[in-house]
């Protein structure tokens, strides 16, 4: 019995460089709205998040309990998006846009993962204001990394990543400015 033929698949565009999984990528964007009540306020930040990511937020959850604050453990107190893929390389360019191409330097951290705040959702290109639901803001943090970052994460034979494998602000300043057109500001 002979093996079944393979046709051979054509490779898809290598990223430009001399090692392909060297390249830094979106590993993955969580868009936080923490209003710290449940109830009303919460269900707005919820509709704005849908609104600007075109997902469906999760509810997020206290902790601990804080007396001074009014807030139970265990009490719905924001909603968060998880993105990946090309859902996230999309909204990180309108999120960019909302904030005018630029981030703040101290927003990146020594392993190259940044976040940075949008006051409002009417900073996105199309969102118009709806008094019903008010103001709200949101928090976006964004992590990088390279191929073969997944075996940190697994659950079988997880291992810690190489400091050679890791990225750093230089390099993802360079990211940046390279895929999104981002000035990081000194």
């Amino acid at each position: 019995m002979s093996a079944p033929s393979r046709t051979a698949v054509p490779p898809a565009a290598a990223p430009s460089g001399p090692n392909a999984h060297r390249a830094i990528r979106l590993i993955k964007i969580v868009v936080n709205a923490g209003v710290g009540e449940s109830g009303d306020a919460r269900t707005k930040a919820e509709r704005v998040l849908q609104m600007v990511t075109h997902q469906k937020p999760v509810a997020t959850r206290s902790h601990s309990t804080n007396r001074d604050f009014g807030i139970r453990k265990g009490q719905e107190i924001g909603a968060k998006v998880t993105l990946r893929g090309e859902p996230a390389r999309d909204f990180l360019a309108r999120a960019f846009e909302a904030r005018d191409k630029q981030l703040d330097v101290q927003s990146i951290d020594r392993n190259g993962n940044f976040s940075f705040g949008i006051a409002d959702y009417t900073d996105f290109t199309g969102m118009k204001y709806d008094p019903q639901i008010g103001i709200h803001g949101m928090d976006v943090a964004v992590e990088v990394g390279r191929a073969g970052f997944r075996v940190r994460e697994r659950r079988i034979q997880s291992r810690g990543i190489p400091r050679a494998l890791r990225s750093t602000r230089d390099e993802t300043r360079a990211f940046l400015t390279q895929q999104f057109g981002v000035t990081v500001l000194e």
